[in-house]
């Protein structure tokens, strides 16, 4: 598990902007700009990951008041979370981790064995700093449960 205090796991992959553009991510590049919220979740479409992405759409101005920049990721190819973002208006990029090495490195993979679906994210969120240095991590087991979004900015703004 990546706790605070580590260097997070660098990577590289798909990302689809608001605009509608899928362009490379980069964690390194990111970083450059400031730190960043890395927002994981299960899958796009459901409702309570569309809840937490609408939630974190909503407060995006308190979280980059202070320069930080935010990103959700998922196992979902970059064509469906270009129509996730498109039906669910969101204003920040979502991260295709299709390859799954992402939710691997991170070390928030779990499995809905129930419904035979294996390699999704686990509900997380974890702020990097400028240096690539994790500061704040929050990871559930419930993919029910939805991050304290107070305590995410307040992480945020201390990066």
């Amino acid at each position: 598990m990546v706790d605070v205090g580590d260097d997070a796991p660098t990577f590289s992959a798909p990302m689809t902007t608001p605009s509608g553009d899928i362009e490379e991510f980069s964690l390194a590049d990111a970083t450059d700009d400031g730190p960043i919220v890395l927002a994981f979740f299960p899958g796009a479409f459901t409702s309570v990951c569309t809840d937490e992405m609408t939630t974190f759409s909503d407060r995006l101005d308190s979280l980059t008041e202070d320069g930080a920049s935010l990103y959700g990721v998922s196992v979902d190819s970059p064509f469906a979370l270009e129509e996730f973002a498109t039906q669910n208006n969101l204003n920040f990029p979502l991260v295709s981790d299709i390859a799954k090495e992402v939710i691997d490195a991170y070390d928030v993979s779990m499995d809905f064995d129930a419904l035979g679906v294996e390699g999704v994210a686990k509900r997380a969120v974890f702020v990097v700093d400028e240096d690539g240095t994790v500061t704040y991590e929050w990871v559930s087991d419930d993919p029910g449960i939805e991050p304290d979004y107070e305590e995410v900015e307040s992480a945020a703004a201390n990066a």
